[in-house]
């Protein structure tokens, strides 16, 4: 018996000025969570759908939020938005508001963006002049409505998106409070990769008889996404990262730490390998910056923390590196979900060190992964496999050997000889400054002018403005 057609968004009910924006956009056939929930949230039932990052859950609540809010008889009112999408980060707002935008403009619609690290005199502005749909990171927003600058009571659809990740980040008694705050006949779209108890708690508090779909698990791996671990010695970590990163293509590099993130960038950048960095220590001109410079192809690396591990999606990154392997196994999940991501295939490489096998082993176990594993260095033949194509990259330097030290009481050991040791003992460091990475720099040019470097030096720069 041959496999039933798979229903297209107008007989999944979406509206045809919609389909047809879509259809301009190349988006023409729904994924399998659009599908579940699209004739349930266009009807105007409470949705609890779960599924792994890169299922295709923005247009899942996107599309009926729109059609509900056009078929409306509601009118746009100073300060009283019709719809809020809450979601735990900047840059998952701004790309939600992204997605969105061209699909409000043909209904006549207007979007808003309210979260933290930016002046929030333009979000006042914006709320007061009138807005459709608020699409927010909840801290701001709740700043918003204590000041009294935003009122919910006209609120007909409320949507939460990444509900685990707001959990795991602490948000939710800041969700529950502005939740507390919008009708309770309002529809309610919930969406996360996982249940975990404090989701259960907003799915038991707010959604009233909700129809749940889970299209697939948090622990679902991708069939089209292979996982590497590379045991690598601990010397020779950042010359494996290097080939990796050097290759053709987008790759996401992952660090544990925002000070590991900034001193990876650096080195790969030092490395020839253009790289911008995205974590918390940035202000949000710098992050936008930067993640637009990963998303333009000037830089074709993008080291981050877990910051970037939720939502962020940028097309054909065909490579995810975990630098440092994360803590837990949700965390590695949602870092790997940055690749094959909406059918596209995609690689996830984990370096791990002689003093990580035990936790790597305990990490995959959990996830439900079966990496393949290979002790390797620099140059091995597998590095070209994982990463293909041709490098132009200079390796990083080794590491200038320690300086002879005098013998105790030896003549010509004064002042001479102690000022010739401190210049030696400064050969490396000397080797990191920005002037020497530009001397390095393959692609020639002004070492503050070109490509990565200046987006690293704007990063730092940004950085040190916000004190962050």
């Amino acid at each position: 018996m041959a496999a039933s057609r798979p229903l297209t968004f107008t007989e999944l009910g979406v509206p045809e000025s919609l389909t047809t924006v879509l259809a301009a956009q190349g988006v023409v056939e729904p994924f399998p969570i659009q599908a579940a929930t699209l004739p349930h949230s266009l009807a105007g039932r409470d949705v609890l759908g779960r599924g792994r990052t890169g299922s295709g859950k923005t247009y899942a609540f996107a599309l009926p939020v729109l059609a509900r809010l056009a078929a409306s008889r509601g009118k746009r009112r100073p300060g009283r938005p019709r719809a809020l999408i809450l979601a735990p980060t900047r840059e998952l707002a701004n790309q939600i508001d992204a997605s969105i935008a061209p699909l409000a403009e043909v209904l006549g619609l207007r979007t808003l963006t309210v979260f933290g690290g930016v002046s929030a005199n333009p979000q006042i502005a914006g709320l007061r002049a009138g807005v459709d749909i608020v699409v927010a990171c909840p801290g701001r927003l709740a700043d918003h409505l204590g000041s009294g600058h935003v009122h919910f009571d006209a609120v007909e659809i409320t949507v939460l998106d990444e509900a685990d990740h707001m959990a795991d980040l602490g948000f939710l008694p800041v969700v529950r409070r502005l939740l507390d705050h919008t009708p309770r006949d309002a529809q309610r779209l919930l969406f996360s990769a996982t249940l975990d108890a404090g989701v259960d708690v907003l799915v038991k508090r707010y959604l009233t008889d909700p129809v749940t779909h889970s299209v697939d698990s948090a622990r679902s791996p991708v069939s089209a996404m292979t996982h590497h671990v590379l045991h690598v010695r601990a010397d020779q970590r950042i010359s494996v990262l290097v080939e990796l990163a050097a290759a053709p293509g987008r790759a996401v590099v992952f660090a544990r730490t925002k000070h590991r993130a900034k001193a990876l960038t650096r080195q790969l950048v030092a490395s020839g390998v253009p790289a911008v960095e995205l974590h918390g220590n940035l202000g949000q001109t710098a992050r936008t910056r930067n993640l637009g410079a990963f998303s333009d192809g000037t830089a074709n690396t993008l080291v981050a923390t877990d910051i970037a591990a939720r939502g962020i999606h940028v097309d054909d990154v065909a490579l995810v590196i975990h630098a440092d392997p994360p803590v837990e196994h949700k965390a590695y999940l949602h870092r790997s979900g940055r690749t094959a991501r909406a059918g596209a295939s995609g690689t996830v490489v984990t370096l791990m060190t002689d003093d990580q096998v035990a936790d790597v082993r305990d990490l995959t176990r959990k996830a439900g992964i079966k990496p393949t594993t290979t002790k390797l260095g620099p140059g091995h033949f597998l590095l070209a496999k994982l990463a293909p194509g041709e490098r132009t990259f200079t390796p990083p330097a080794e590491k200038a050997p320690a300086p002879a030290q005098p013998r105790r009481g030896n003549r010509g050991s004064g002042k001479g000889r102690a000022t010739q040791q401190r210049g030696a003992t400064r050969t490396e460091p000397k080797q990191e400054t920005r002037s020497n990475r530009g001397r390095r720099n393959p692609t020639g040019g002004s070492p503050r002018r070109s490509g990565a470097a200046a987006f690293s030096a704007g990063t730092r720069a940004g950085t040190r403005r916000r004190g962050r």
